[in-house]
C-alpha cells in the first residue's frame, strides 16, 4: 500500500525502559514457556489496547495472564504504583515513572520488555501457534509501514487540534492526517482487511489509531474538521467491523479513556468534542 508521509510532530512519550525480547531456548533467558509471564495493561492506553487485542485475538488467557490496571495512573510521574515494586526490582535505584504496558517475568519477579511493538510480536511468534498468523511471513515491510503510518495519524492528529502553535501549521497537519485518511479510505475499497484476507497486527494497529482520532484527538478540532475526518464511509465501516469482533470490542473503555485524557490534557476542548463519528459505546465490552 502506498504510504503518505506525515511531517514531523515531537512526541513527549517516552523511550522504553525495558526492551527485554521472549527467545526459542533456555539459552536466551526469557525463553516461552507457558504461565511465566504476564502482562500488565491499561486499556485506556494506546499501546496497552493494542496488545490486549492481539493478546484476546491469540487467545491467551491460560498462557500468558493480564492484570488490567486503572486507567489514570496514580503516580505524580504518571506511573502506576502497583509496578514500582516490579520496576525496582528490575533496574537498581530505579528513579523513572513506572510505566504500562508491562511484560513481567513471574519466575524472577522482574520486568522483561515494556516496548509494546516488540512484547506484541514476541507473543504472537512464540505463544501463537496454530493460532491466527498476525505477522504473516513475508509482509514484516507492509506492517511496519502501517505502523509508521498510524503514528504519523497520531502526530498530525495531536498538532492540528494542539492550543498553542501556528494557526498555518495546524491547517497543514490536518491536511496531512486528511491525506493520511484518504489514502486509507481509498485503499480500503473492495477490502475487508488491510494487508491480507485475514486480520492481521496491522489491523489492530489502525483500528487503535481510529478508536484514539474518534474518543481522543477530536475533542480538540472544530466541527468542520471532524465532519471531513468522518467523511471516509469504507475507512469508519472497516473500523466499525472490527469493534464488533469480540477481541476489539471487549476492550474498549470509554469511560477510562474519557478519564485518562483529562487526566493529562492541558488542551481546550473545541466543538468537534460534540461530534461523535462512530457509536463505539455499543460495542463496549470492559468497564472501568
Amino acid at each position: 500500500m502506498t504510504v503518505t508521509p506525515l511531517a514531523h510532530v515531537p512526541t513527549t512519550h517516552p523511550a522504553p525502559a525495558f526492551r527485554g525480547r521472549i527467545g526459542q531456548d533456555a539459552r536466551s533467558g526469557h525463553y516461552a514457556v507457558p504461565l511465566r509471564y504476564r502482562l500488565h495493561l491499561a486499556a485506556a492506553c494506546a499501546d496497552g489496547l493494542r496488545i490486549a487485542v492481539v493478546h484476546s485475538l491469540l487467545g491467551l488467557d491460560d498462557v500468558c495472564p493480564v492484570t488490567f490496571l486503572d486507567p489514570v495512573p496514580d503516580c505524580p510521574d504518571g506511573g502506576h504504583s502497583t509496578l514500582r515494586p516490579l520496576y525496582e526490582a528490575s533496574a537498581h535505584r530505579y528513579t523513572g515513572a513506572a510505566l504500562a504496558p508491562v511484560l513481567s517475568d513471574d519466575w524472577s519477579g522482574r520486568i522483561v520488555s515494556t516496548h509494546a511493538p516488540d512484547i506484541t510480536r514476541d507473543l504472537a511468534r512464540h505463544f501463537g501457534g496454530g493460532r491466527p498468523a498476525l505477522y504473516p511471513c513475508g509482509a514484516e515491510s507492509e506492517t511496519e509501514a502501517v505502523e509508521r503510518m498510524c503514528a504519523g495519524i497520531e502526530r498530525s492528529a495531536q498538532h492540528a487540534g494542539s492550543a498553542g502553535g501556528d494557526e498555518d501549521e495546524r491547517a497543514a497537519a490536518l491536511e496531512q492526517l486528511l491525506d493520511a485518511l484518504g489514502s486509507l479510505e481509498r485503499w480500503l475499497d473492495g477490502r475487508e482487511y488491510l494487508i491480507r484476507d485475514h486480520l492481521t497486527a496491522s489491523d489492530v494497529e489502525l483500528w487503535v489509531a481510529l478508536v484514539q482520532l474518534d474518543t481522543v484527538h477530536r475533542d480538540h478540532l472544530d466541527a468542520a474538521a471532524v465532519q471531513r475526518i468522518a467523511d471516509h464511509p469504507t475507512l469508519w465501516a472497516y473500523a466499525r467491523r472490527l469493534a464488533a469482533h469480540p477481541a476489539f470490542g471487549t476492550h474498549l473503555d470509554l469511560d477510562g479513556i474519557a478519564r485518562r485524557h483529562h487526566a493529562h490534557c492541558r488542551g481546550l476542548e473545541a466543538a468537534g468534542a460534540a461530534v461523535q463519528i462512530l457509536d463505539w459505546a455499543s460495542h463496549t465490552g470492559r468497564s472501568s
